[in-house]
């Protein structure tokens, strides 16, 4: 997308919100804690899953992945002639998002674009962070936020994740056939209740699962296309943290990954589409548990890597910036869209979208704030 020095207009910054993660051993258990406010989880159980980390020297990959997305979008801006600038604030770990909103207002910022590190729409995934939008940037503190829209069926997320798919797949029909290869498209797991809700409140629901299942039928058309074989896959999930008692997607991928090795596959593929980055849910949910149950149940798991580090990604969210930015002064630029006929998610969400089933708290970026 072509752009101009005042391609951002109306926006005089832009604000990337992420999750956050401990960046050492002391701030495992505070940043869990923050995580499962609300929920009754015990301190026993939060450092048991506390371990995790510990294996990794107590240290989140995902800030560093986020320093290094604002190094590549602040170089991909200047290169365009673009000079605005990017805050960072999180949901649960330093830096805070009102720590950004407080940075944003010291520098005179006042209409903000928020540009998300989750892609797909759901509670958690969207609408919980516009909720944390408006904790942060209260009306008195005079800015005003929107967001860019879901992203996972555009082409920032899409392209880079097809390209990457298929050279995990042309790398694995070196060494077997087509049919013994089997490709995990894995998602982070929710309750039934957020993916049944998701989307707009007239609408089918399911739209967490639906978004990601189109993109991933779009990857496959394009591993048909250009490979010439049909390599099949599903939609799995991982990290689910619920009560038992709490039914949430399935099935889980260690537990697809024995049941597909016991049927013959020889190679699993492990795409993790519900990602942007390699954050604790791949290098420790995929990258250790997955990989080994795929050991010890003898087949071959090639994990793709996540979009975050891929160029087609980073310049792929500039024209998503400069898509919402044309949006907002009235310019018809779009909407960009992978695959097509995937379901495009508008600018600002609609009442009742995504709705927090637990409490009812106002939220930014949407027709019902």
């Amino acid at each position: 997308m072509e752009a101009r020095p005042d391609a951002l207009a109306p926006y005089d910054a832009i604000l990337l919100v992420s999750f956050g993660g401990p960046e050492g051993p002391d701030e495992v258990l505070p940043f869990l804690r923050r995580v499962t406010a609300g929920r009754g989880i015990p301190d026993e159980r939060l450092v048991e899953v506390g371990r995790h980390y510990a294996l990794f020297g107590g240290r989140s990959p995902i800030n560093d992945a986020n320093r290094a997305l604002i190094a590549d979008l602040r170089a991909r801006l200047d290169a365009r002639g673009i000079d605005v600038p990017i805050a960072w604030g999180n949901r649960n770990s330093s830096p805070f998002l009102a720590d950004a909103a407080a940075e944003l207002a010291d520098g005179g910022a006042r209409r903000v674009l928020a540009l998300l590190t989750s892609v797909w729409s759901s509670w958690s995934s969207c609408r919980q962070y516009r909720e944390n939008l408006a904790d942060a940037f209260p009306a008195e503190l005079g800015i005003e936020v929107d967001k860019v829209r879901p992203y996972g069926p555009t082409p920032a997320f899409g392209e880079p994740a097809a390209q990457l798919v298929l050279a995990a797949v042309r790398d694995a029909l070196t060494r077997y056939p087509a049919q013994d290869v089997h490709v995990l498209h894995v998602t982070h797991s929710i309750p039934l209740s957020m993916d049944e809700t998701s989307g707009p409140g007239d609408g089918p629901g399911h739209l967490y699962t639906t978004q990601q299942r189109q993109v991933a039928a779009g990857i496959h058309e394009r591993i048909s296309a250009e490979l010439g074989v049909e390599v099949e896959g599903e939609l799995s999930f991982c990290s689910r943290s619920g009560p038992p008692s709490q039914p949430w997607l399935e099935p889980d991928v260690g537990d697809r990954i024995a049941q597909l090795a016991a049927a013959g596959t020889r190679c699993v593929i492990v795409h993790p589409i519900g990602f942007v980055s390699d954050h604790m849910e791949v290098v420790y949910d995929l990258d250790t548990e997955a990989a080994a149950v795929a050991q010890d149940a003898g087949v071959e798991m090639i994990r793709v890597p996540t979009v975050g580090t891929h160029p087609a990604f980073h310049e792929g969210l500039v024209d998503l910036l400069l898509e919402r930015a044309a949006h907002a002064r009235g310019e018809d630029a779009g909407p960009l869209v992978w695959p097509a006929g995937a379901d495009v998610r508008p600018d600002v969400c609609a009442p009742g979208c995504c709705p927090n089933l637990r409490a009812d708290r106002p939220a930014l970026c949407g027709a019902d704030r």
